[in-house]
């Protein structure tokens, strides 16, 4: 089975797979611009509130039975690996954020990540979009 080591990543291709919605608002000054992703997500808090979901739903889903990244997991701090998934998130989709973490092929090798977990988190992202509406 192919290993898979992106899995963060799946988060930011669903979210700026949006970036030419088309969508326009007027600005303060009367002129309409076309809004980022990023505003059009919520902005940084409801960044923060997804990833939050996102990642205590994945720690918690039982049909992930990979022992590394149940190691990895035990062995980093959750809060920070939130703080630069959101980063990763809000930098990528035209927020004012930087992200300062690793890339992601560093940050996941050696977990040896299978497909069927690959599309389990997928399942548990998809299920954390809808809980917030996130539209398509």
């Amino acid at each position: 089975m192919k290993t898979i080591r992106f899995i963060p990543l799946i988060l930011v291709f669903v979210i700026t797979g949006c970036t030419k919605m088309g969508m326009m608002h007027e600005s303060s000054m009367g002129m309409m611009h076309e809004s980022s992703l990023y505003e059009r997500l919520g902005g940084k808090p409801a960044i923060d509130a997804v990833v939050e979901d996102f990642v205590n739903r994945l720690g918690g889903d039982t049909r992930i039975k990979n022992e590394k990244v149940k190691a990895r997991l035990a062995a980093i701090s959750i809060p920070n690996l939130k703080m630069h998934l959101a980063n990763l998130i809000c930098a990528g989709t035209g927020g004012p954020c930087k992200y300062g973490g690793r890339d992601m092929k560093n940050a996941h090798v050696g977990l040896s990540i299978t497909s069927h977990e690959f599309d389990l988190t997928v399942e548990d992202l998809v299920t954390t979009l809808d809980k917030f509406k996130v539209p398509a």
